[in-house]
């Protein structure tokens, strides 16, 4: 028996909404999340999108269907607003990967660099970093930064070692990158890549630069042993852009958890969107159910709350990506 066969959809459905609209809240969820949630959500997105719909909403309460960095993030753009996470237990492997004693004795070994860390990373992280980034716009922030501080500039960036990587190629020069990864992106890898092309002939390539595949990729197209044409490093965001284009039978492999095949095909129904790795699932996305969001609710439990002393250090180097980008 499914997950699925355990409740009737149809039904929480409409009691999660009924909630919603008594708690005065705004159901946000992830692009990972399983179907049902993404169903019943006001917005789905990426956990930045998601944070700014957030700010932006009139609503009191923000049920946060994601991982537990996501929701500190809400909380940090939103401190006068009641965040909630369906699963206080819904972590994230590559927030995991740095904790604030590691990256200050990183920052110790290189006085002077500037912190450059993924928005995947706890408020304490955010807190002691100097710039923000996220997968679409982690480039043209590392950029400005080289343009106004000097090509030469001394860049400490975390956590992921796969988008890190995917900086230093696209900008040509060494940043010092950590080494932490996604389970569940590094588990991605260039073998998936050509099991699933040869199967799928044609089909053009959809990767997530927090990929174990993705520098592999960049290495197979720039040496022509991969058409470069049909090869997309995208965002989540930019992996929708492309469906909302997508024409009749269009057909890609998508390498990225696989929960965005959802927002895709419904963005998409008329092409063909398939997953790199099957496998490619995360358990800690998964822990949201709806039975899990009716009792968050219902209850108003499993409160998310940055202090504020760390909050006020968390808004600046998002503010300043937000300004960059």
């Amino acid at each position: 028996m499914t997950l699925l066969q355990l409740y009737d959809v149809g039904e929480l459905n409409d009691e999660v909404r009924a909630l919603a609209s008594r708690r005065d809240a705004v159901i946000l969820a992830h692009n990972y999340q399983l179907p049902e949630i993404q169903d019943v959500a006001d917005y789905v997105g990426d956990s930045l999108g998601l944070s700014r719909r957030a700010a932006a909403s009139d609503a009191s309460v923000i049920a946060f269907c994601g991982v537990h960095f996501m929701a500190e993030t809400a909380s940090v753009l939103s401190p006068d607003k009641t965040v909630l996470i369906p699963d206080r237990g819904a972590g994230c492997s590559l927030a995991d990967a740095i904790t604030p004693d590691q990256l200050a004795a990183w920052q110790a070994q290189h006085p002077g660099a500037i912190t450059v860390m993924y928005v995947n990373t706890t408020a304490e992280i955010k807190a002691m970093t100097d710039y923000c980034v996220t997968s679409a716009n982690a480039v043209s922030v590392v950029e400005h930064i080289l343009r106004e501080h000097g090509q030469d500039a001394e860049i400490l960036f975390g956590p992921d070692m796969f988008l890190g990587a995917y900086v230093e190629r696209r900008i040509g020069r060494a940043l010092h990158v950590w080494d932490g990864e996604c389970h569940v992106h590094a588990g991605i890898r260039p073998r998936d890549i050509e099991q699933v092309r040869a199967e799928h002939p044609g089909a053009e390539f959809l990767i997530h630069p927090e990929c174990g595949c993705s520098t592999s990729v960049m290495e197979y197209a720039g040496a022509g042993d991969l058409e470069s044409e049909g090869v997309h490093m995208l965002s989540t965001g930019g992996m929708l852009k492309y469906a909302r284009d997508a024409q009749p039978g269009q057909k890609a492999i998508v390498a990225t958890e696989i929960g965005m095949l959802h927002p895709l095909r419904e963005a998409a129904p008329d092409a063909q969107f398939i997953a790199a790795n099957e496998r490619a699932s995360c358990a800690y996305m998964k822990m949201t159910t709806l039975p899990k969001l009716r009792d968050a609710l219902r209850d108003l439990v499993h409160e998310v709350k940055v202090p504020s002393d760390v909050a006020e250090r968390a808004r600046v180097p998002i503010e300043r990506m937000i300004a960059i980008s």
